[in-house]
């Protein structure tokens, strides 16, 4: 179906199956793309600037166009728009600025930023605003449409759009969650600090690992980083284990001693995370209170 042909109605009457297209053929716009082509969809366009988004729409979205982004949205009946968070307000005033028709499409963003409000010139155009931010780390590799599965999706939109984002979710083989527009930063944020840390986290251990002679350090976090993920998201921080939810002082400040002479930043980092356990331990009744006050000095003090 042409652009020209597609009705400037509500989505529930259109038919069942849209024109997709892709604007920025990333990791995620191409994994979108290819889960929204399993599920019957046709994608019709794709933009894509790098050798390696051209090659990644050229693997994941065969049947696509590569061309402007503008004759992308033209196209199209359901946009995704998924480039780099920073880009996406100038990208949104670009379109709309060009007078590409959005009149009735369907304009999906993946930013876990941005609400609904980011798309607010192109809603005034007669666009269909939905944020649909896949909670996943994608790599690039095969296995990433896999990865799909599942997954949890935070969702942002009109209330009249709601039950529409909700099902291209489930299409794509995940679970919406619903995020309101004004919650939408501490959602991200909550996200990012998690995932994003962790990883900083698990390469800091390893590298202090290998200065302590292990030559495999891998093999020997894996199960014990695994148990501690397990043992977090099944019970918060009663699942704590360790000097801090000991009250052990003495070995706290043991390892910020030796710390500081391996790396400086690895100790202020150390401390930084021993303060918010110890707080977080406190809190949830772990941890006496004089057992509190004497970890909290040997932090204060470092």
């Amino acid at each position: 179906m042409e652009s020209s042909d597609v009705p400037s109605t509500a989505p529930a009457d259109r038919p069942a199956r849209l024109a997709v297209g892709v604007v920025g053929a990333g990791r995620v716009g191409t994994t979108l793309g290819a889960a929204l082509a399993l599920a019957g969809h046709r994608v019709a366009a794709a933009s894509a600037v790098s050798d390696a988004s051209r090659r990644r729409a050229a693997e994941r979205l065969p049947d696509a166009v590569v061309t402007t982004p503008q004759e992308v949205v033209a196209g199209a009946e359901l946009v995704l728009l998924t480039v780099p968070d920073d880009a996406l307000p100038e990208l949104v005033n670009g379109l709309v600025a060009t007078g590409v028709p959005v009149q009735g499409k369907l304009l999906v963003h993946t930013s876990g930023r941005y609400g609904v409000r980011v798309l607010e010139p192109a809603l005034r155009a007669g666009a269909l605003p939905l944020a649909l931010h896949p909670v996943m780390t994608f790599t690039g590799r095969p296995d990433d449409l896999d990865r799909l599965a599942g997954i949890s999706f935070g969702v942002t939109s009109p209330e009249t759009l709601r039950p529409v984002a909700e099902a291209l979710v489930v299409e794509m083989g995940g679970e919406p969650v619903w995020i309101p527009e004004e919650r939408r930063t501490l959602y991200h944020a909550a996200l990012a600090g998690g995932a994003n840390h962790l990883v900083t986290l698990v390469a800091e251990a390893m590298d202090l690992l290998r200065a302590a002679g292990v030559g495999d350090p891998a093999q020997m976090l894996g199960p014990l980083l695994g148990a501690a993920l397990d043992n977090g998201l099944r019970l918060g921080m009663n699942g704590l284990t360790g000097p801090v939810s000991r009250g052990d002082a003495g070995t706290v400040a043991g390892h910020i001693a030796e710390l500081e002479k391996v790396s400086a930043e690895s100790a202020r980092a150390y401390v930084a995370m021993a303060r918010l356990t110890a707080d977080r331990a406190l809190a949830a009744g772990l941890l006496r209170p004089e057992d509190a006050a004497r970890l909290l000095e040997v932090l204060a003090d470092s």
